[in-house]
């Protein structure tokens, strides 16, 4: 019984540590958000000195993830706001607004007095009124080690014929969130979801406000039925009738004490307005079972409005979670969902036209020389398996297995891979953008944009600042409107940041007033300097490897498959891409 005793006495003096440690802790996480509250302050006072509207030419924006693009609802324009970026060490914030002229195919930098604090994952909507509104809410402000976050609350608009921001201050909002859905709906906003994060706790939602353009008051809604389970980063899409489709998204629950288990959702739901015209309207919850082939699971993906009653998702990741690790499998596909017939299908890209006939006439010559010969060839057994070996640098031997598609199989479909070699192989470029999560998307006279987000190469992420744009109608190629060399990219190894971190918090967090254009040319300057050591005579191959890792990347992940593992994959990709560079036609 003593020893007993003595053992309940130590189990409830660890309880009354843990209890205390808990608090501490809490107290602490308080004290680094009211840090953050004070930097964002001071922040927003060095903004509040800008007194005129500076609109300049610029080159494009710096590599970054989680910023909003959005089409300007009159001019043939995209408009780009805040942003995140992550060299290693630290969190960059971002609160730069930059216009691209799509027929000029330039950037502009708008510097517009008291704009919106620094932030990423915030969601961002744009309206017809009065030449143009774009509408931001929430986001997130973190610390420069990444691991402190404030989440905003606030509403905000950009008024674009007058090029000036307003904050809109109204109660009754939504809570201060990130990673949440808004959408514009017969003249109101409409708020889905998102997560808020501290320090040692976490928690998602499901909740509905919306914002009333004309009015501007919030409300809460209420629907009936089962809806959506909490979640960030799903698809929102309006519907012309009114209605709100939710489909996917991620959460995560914590199953024991710092041990996190994540969920990517996949089921579709539909929030439908059932009293629209009176003073109140009722909204409802429902379940959607869409017919088609679904995107496969994933998080990270991009949204847009398509054509012809369509959405679309574009790209995203999957993670395989273990136990103190994430391997993620990145995607670049495009899916499109028909809400007239709820149904989902994978896009198929055609082809030029040009190119489609010369291979049809090419088929149909061949044919005919080859007389009733044709008919004793064998019928196609289905895909075509080619397997090569490739050593690669420290002498390892890696079977690389390559599937043809059969020619009854999808005519087009190999039409358009034997066009990709004479294109894409010949240049050694990719003609379409390399897998990527976050990204950002906008379509504007039916023409996807895809600008940025990022990808991870073993333990290193790769913020991205390309663009791309595909026409929807035709889906016939993939243009680059702005390339982008990963290879130049800054990476810094924790151990490197010892003596560093004092001098560059404020930098981390997007820089001060006269320093912010600076900033951002620092910092290339030191990717520069830091990461572009002088090439030397004896360093072409190398050289050719950097500039066309990303397309050798994507093709070795095709081969490969889902399952392997990034750091195998990238051996195979530059043992790849020196087979190629050394002997072009074994490789093609």
């Amino acid at each position: 019984m003593g020893k007993k005793g003595k053992r309940d006495k130590k189990g409830k003096g660890a309880e009354k540590t843990l209890a205390k440690m808990e608090k501490k802790v809490s107290r602490r996480a308080k004290k680094d958000e009211e840090d953050l509250e004070a930097l964002i302050a001071e922040f927003q006072s060095l903004d509040a000195k800008k007194t005129q509207v500076i609109e300049s030419s610029c080159p494009p924006p710096s590599p970054r993830l989680s910023c909003s693009l959005c089409a300007h609802p009159e001019r043939d324009e995209l408009i780009l706001f805040g942003g995140e970026y992550f060299n290693g060490q630290k969190t960059y914030l971002y609160n730069e607004l930059y216009i691209y002229h799509i027929r000029k195919n330039s950037w502009a930098k708008l510097d517009i007095p008291n704009p919106p604090p620094r932030r990423c994952a915030h969601q961002a909507a744009v309206v017809p009124t009065a030449g143009g509104q774009l509408w931001i809410f929430g986001g997130e402000f973190a610390s420069p080690n990444g691991e402190q976050f404030y989440h905003y609350k606030d509403l905000w608009v950009l008024h674009l014929a007058t090029k000036t921001w307003e904050q809109i201050k109204a109660p009754g909002g939504p809570s201060g969130r990130s990673g949440h859905r808004m959408v514009v709906c017969k003249r109101q906003l409409i708020i889905f979801g998102g997560f808020h994060e501290s320090a040692r706790d976490f928690i998602y939602y499901n909740d509905v406000y919306t914002f009333n353009l004309d009015s501007f008051t919030w409300s809460k809604l209420a629907p009936a039925g089962m809806g959506p389970a909490p979640r960030s980063g799903c698809q929102m899409t309006p519907t012309p009738e009114g209605n709100i489709i939710i489909y996917g998204g991620y959460s995560k629950q914590r199953i024991k004490k710092d041990v996190d288990k994540g969920t990517l959702h996949t089921d579709m739901f539909l929030l439908k307005a059932e009293g629209a015209g009176k003073e109140e309207d009722r909204w409802s919850w429902s379940r959607l079972s869409p017919s088609g082939v679904k995107p496969s699971p994933r998080s990270g993906f991009a949204v847009a409005a398509a054509p012809n009653n369509r959405c679309l998702l574009f790209g995203g990741v999957h993670d395989e979670e273990e136990e103190e690790s994430l391997e993620g499998d990145f995607f670049n596909d495009i899916y499109f969902y028909d809400i007239g017939k709820n149904r989902w299908f994978p896009a198929q890209l055609k082809g030029p036209k040009s190119e489609r006939r010369k291979r049809r006439r090419g088929r149909q010559a061949e044919a005919e020389a080859a007389g009733g010969e044709e008919l004793q060839l064998p019928p196609p057994q289905g895909p075509l398996e080619i397997v090569k070996e490739v050593v690669a640098e420290d002498g390892t031997v890696m079977t690389i297995k390559q599937l043809i598609p059969g020619a009854a199989e999808d005519k087009d479909r190999s039409g358009s891979e034997e066009e990709e070699e004479e294109e894409g192989g010949a240049l050694g470029q990719p003609v379409e953008p390399c897998p990527r999560s976050s990204a950002m998307v906008a379509v504007k006279h039916g023409v996807l944009y895809v600008y940025g987000g990022m990808f991870e190469v073993g333990d290193r992420q790769v913020t991205l600042s390309d663009l791309h744009s595909i026409d929807l109608h035709r889906m016939d190629q993939w243009k680059v409107l702005l390339e982008m060399d990963p290879k130049t990219q800054e990476w810094l190894e924790e151990s490197e940041s010892d003596g560093e971190e004092d001098d560059d918090v404020e930098g981390a967090e997007g820089g001060e007033e006269e320093e912010e254009e600076s900033s951002e040319e620092e910092s290339e300057d030191e990717e520069g300097e830091q990461q572009h050591p002088a090439v030397q005579p004896g360093e072409a191959q190398a050289q050719y490897l950097a500039r066309t890792e990303q397309y050798w990347l994507g093709l070795a992940r095709s081969h490969m498959g889902p399952e392997a593992k990034d750091k195998k994959v990238l051996k195979v990709a530059h043992a790849m891409a020196k087979t190629f560079y050394e002997d072009p036609v074994q490789m093609s």
